[in-house]
């Protein structure tokens, strides 16, 4: 019994001890089933954290980048600097194979990712995939919307799923890349409504202007995006939003709550998320220090603001958590990706 209460004595004081380290951010122990062996400390950063986003300036996974950028610098959460570089192509994969196979064990080296770069391995038959990078974080995540134009004759998605069901080659959907979170609702929606989800008319576009253009042409019946991208157009009155895809319905600029996708009798629900990653092969007290680092960013004021200025959901995992989910999610998008033809 004395061996026993040592023994506790002495992992409470070793536990303790790393507290107020980890509030001044300069060193972390390991966490429970976060590291595995040995709680050893470790300090982070010690030099410029190089921050990924796989993609061009101005998208999604650009703008979390520079909002992480802003928070860790600003609100004083390192003393080191943080750079955003950009990596182009292939739904984010280039991005990815450069983290995995040139930033191996560097612990400096950070990616921005969500459930596109999931699409894009699949798509692209990418030779390395998420399950290769040591997983942080999900941060944010945002609804999707399926918007019509004003002046189309369906007013509901039940309409609208209905002829896509009874005669999938009437109706041409719109959106971002092949095999990304648009094209995934899609198929997603199709499965439940008893469609085939090949027999989709999906026309991925760069850009969200693209997707916008072809939709007020007329080229589009639907178009399929992050809520935010359609609510200047929908509260124009150029746009109708017929759902969308959370677990609540938001107001995506007509002036009450859209329903959601399971409201109008679908199972489907979808968000799409972004989180972070690092490098392979880094110590586990590296990965504890990174992750308690984005734990503080999370807890910080400045953080929230940004999540209500981006109106970006609150998406937060962290540590283990964060790995299963980034496991779940990349089975389920796969196997929808399969059954649209656009895996296997």
């Amino acid at each position: 019994m004395t061996d026993l209460r040592s023994t506790v004595r002495r992992r409470r004081i070793a536990t303790l001890a790393c507290v107020p380290l980890l509030a001044l951010g300069a060193t972390a122990c390991a966490k429970d089933g976060d590291g595995g062996g040995d709680a050893t400390a470790a300090k982070y950063p010690t030099k410029t954290i190089q921050l990924m986003a796989p993609a061009a300036p101005g998208g999604g996974w650009d703008s979390t980048a520079r909002a992480l950028q802003k928070t860790l610098t600003e609100g004083k959460l390192v003393t080191e600097s943080v750079e955003v570089t950009n990596v182009t192509g292939a739904g984010g994969t280039l991005g990815l194979s450069q983290l995995v196979t040139k930033n191996r064990g560097d612990a400096h080296q950070l990616m921005v990712t969500g459930l596109v770069m999931i699409g894009g391995v699949v798509t692209n038959k990418s030779p390395v995939n998420l399950g290769q990078v040591t997983p942080i974080a999900t941060l944010t995540a945002e609804q999707e919307v399926i918007v019509v134009p004003a002046d189309s004759k369906y007013t509901t998605l039940q309409q609208l799923m209905a002829d896509a069901k009874t005669s999938p080659a009437s109706i041409n959907w719109g959106g971002g890349s092949a095999g990304g979170t648009d094209q995934i609702l899609v198929g997603l929606l199709a499965k439940a409504a008893g469609a085939d989800p090949k027999a989709m008319k999906y026309v991925a576009y760069s850009g969200g202007g693209e997707s916008k253009a072809a939709l007020l042409s007329g080229d589009l019946t639907a178009a399929v995006s992050g809520a935010s991208e359609y609510r200047d157009l929908v509260a124009g009155g150029q746009v109708r939003a017929l759902a969308v895809s959370g677990a609540t319905g938001i107001d995506v600029g007509a002036g009450k709550p859209t329903p959601t996708i399971k409201e109008s009798g679908y199972e489907v629900e979808l968000m799409n998320w972004r989180g972070i990653v690092a490098a392979p092969g880094i110590s586990d007290g590296e990965r504890a220090a990174i992750i308690a680092l984005i734990d503080r960013l999370h807890a910080s004021e400045q953080w929230k603001q940004t999540l209500t200025a981006q109106r970006w959901d609150d998406f937060y995992r962290s540590g283990a958590e964060a790995k299963t989910y980034f496991d779940e999610e990349t089975k389920r998008i796969t196997d929808v990706l399969t059954e649209i033809g656009l895996a296997g």
